[in-house]
C-alpha cells in the first residue's frame, strides 16, 4: 500500500506540474516489455517524441515499460478500456476470446515480414473486425515477423517436436503446438527466459526480433526456422487509446493523434520488428548456435500437419456464429496485395 501511495503521489506531482507548465494533457503509456526492447524504444518513444513535437509540448507522454504501473500483461487491453491508463501496447492473444476475429493473423503459415503482415492486418481490421475495437481508439495494429522455434535440443523434423515442452503465446499457436505433437504451455513472452532456466519448457516460439531481451541465445542453442516467405505463425498487437481520453482532447490535439496514427504508423511498428529480427539473428550467428532452416519438403510435412489447426479454427468460428472460412480468406487476399501475388 505504501509503494502505491508513493505511486500515485508521484503521478499527482507530474500531473500538476505539466499543467503548470501550460500542458493540455499527460498520456500514460503502458506496456509489458523493458524500456530497451525494440518496440518501446524504436516505436513507442519515437511515436511519444512526435506527438509531444507536433502538439507543440501540449501533449506530454510519460512511459511506463514492463508493467511499472501494475497488473499482467494480459490485463493491458482492460487498462486502456477502462481508463486505468492512457494509452497501451499488448499482445492481442493474451486476452482468448476478445478478438476471435482478429486473431486469424495467428493461423499458421499465413503472414510473411513484419512490415507488410502488419499493412495487411490493419486493412483486414478495418474491413472485418472493427468492432472487437470499439471500446478504444486505435493508434495502431500490427504483427511481428516469422515466428519460430528456439530450442534447448535441435529441432530438424517434425518427429523432433513430439512430447516437446514448447511455449505458446496465445490460445492458436498454443492449439496448433499440440496439433503438431509438442505439449504446450501458455505464458506471456517476459516469463519465457525462467521457464527455460527452469526447465518448465524445453522451446518457445518466438520471432527473432524478442530473442536479445530474453538472452535466449545463451538459453538454448538450437533455432529451426522454415522455407519460404510464410512464417510458421505470428501473434498481433494493439496499440490503443482510452477512447474517453480520444474524445476528450481539444479537436488540434485530436489531428496530432490522428496523423500519427493508422496503416502508415502499423507499417512503422512491423517494421521495427523485422529490424530486430536481423539484429536477434545476428546474435545467434555470433554465439556459433545451430540455426536450421528446414527445406521445402520438411516445410511442407508442417504445413500440412497444421492444417489441422486452420481446420479447427473455422469450427471454433463457426460455434459462436462467426463465418471463419470467409475472414480466412479476407486475410489470405490482403497478405496477396501487399506481397503482389
Amino acid at each position: 500500500m505504501k509503494l502505491k501511495s508513493i505511486l500515485l503521489g508521484a503521478l499527482a506531482s507530474v500531473a500538476f506540474t505539466a499543467t503548470a507548465m501550460g500542458q493540455d494533457v499527460t498520456l500514460r503509456v503502458h506496456q509489458f516489455l523493458p524500456a530497451q526492447a525494440p518496440i518501446p524504444s524504436q516505436a513507442i518513444a519515437p511515436w511519444a517524441e512526435a506527438i509531444e513535437a507536433e502538439s507543440d509540448g501540449r501533449i506530454a507522454v510519460e512511459l511506463y515499460p514492463a508493467m511499472q504501473l501494475g497488473g499482467a500483461p494480459d490485463s493491458l487491453f482492460a487498462q486502456a478500456q477502462d481508463g486505468v491508463v492512457d494509452v497501451i501496447w499488448t499482445v492481442l492473444g493474451y486476452t482468448p476470446g476478445r478478438f476471435p476475429k482478429s486473431e486469424v493473423f495467428e493461423l499458421p503459415f499465413l503472414i510473411t515480414n513484419g512490415e507488410d503482415s502488419s499493412e495487411a492486418f490493419y486493412n483486414y481490421v478495418m474491413e472485418n473486425s472493427a468492432d472487437e475495437f470499439a471500446s478504444v481508439h486505435v493508434i495502431a495494429l500490427h504483427t511481428h515477423g516469422p515466428g519460430l522455434f528456439h530450442s534447448k535440443d535441435p529441432i530438424a523434423t517434425l518427429e523432433d517436436l513430439q512430447g516437446m515442452k514448447v511455449r505458446g503465446g496465445s490460445r492458436i499457436i498454443s492449439n496448433m503446438l499440440g496439433q503438431l505433437g509438442a505439449e504446450p504451455v501458455g505464458m506471456p513472452v517476459p516469463e519465457t527466459a525462467e521457464a527455460l532456466s527452469r526447465g518448465v519448457i524445453d522451446a518457445t516460439t518466438v520471432p527473432w526480433e524478442v530473442t536479445p531481451s530474453l538472452r535466449l541465445t545463451e538459453l538454448v542453442t538450437n533455432h529451426t526456422g522454415f522455407s519460404g516467405e510464410q512464417g510458421l505463425y505470428s501473434q498481433t498487437f494493439g496499440f490503443v487509446m482510452n477512447r474517453g481520453t480520444y474524445e476528450g482532447l481539444p479537436e488540434d490535439l485530436r489531428a496530432v493523434i490522428d496523423a500519427n496514427s493508422g496503416i502508415e504508423v502499423s507499417r512503422a511498428f512491423g517494421a521495427v520488428m523485422d529490424a530486430g529480427d536481423e539484429a536477434g539473428l545476428q546474435i545467434a550467428v555470433d554465439a556459433g548456435n545451430s540455426i536450421v532452416t528446414l527445406d521445402e519438403e520438411e516445410t511442407a510435412r508442417w504445413k500440412e500437419a497444421a492444417q489441422a489447426t486452420i481446420d479447427q479454427w473455422f469450427a471454433d468460428m463457426d460455434a459462436i456464429g462467426i463465418d471463419g472460412q470467409a475472414l480466412y480468406a479476407s486475410a489470405q487476399e490482403h497478405m496477396a496485395a501487399v506481397s503482389g501475388q
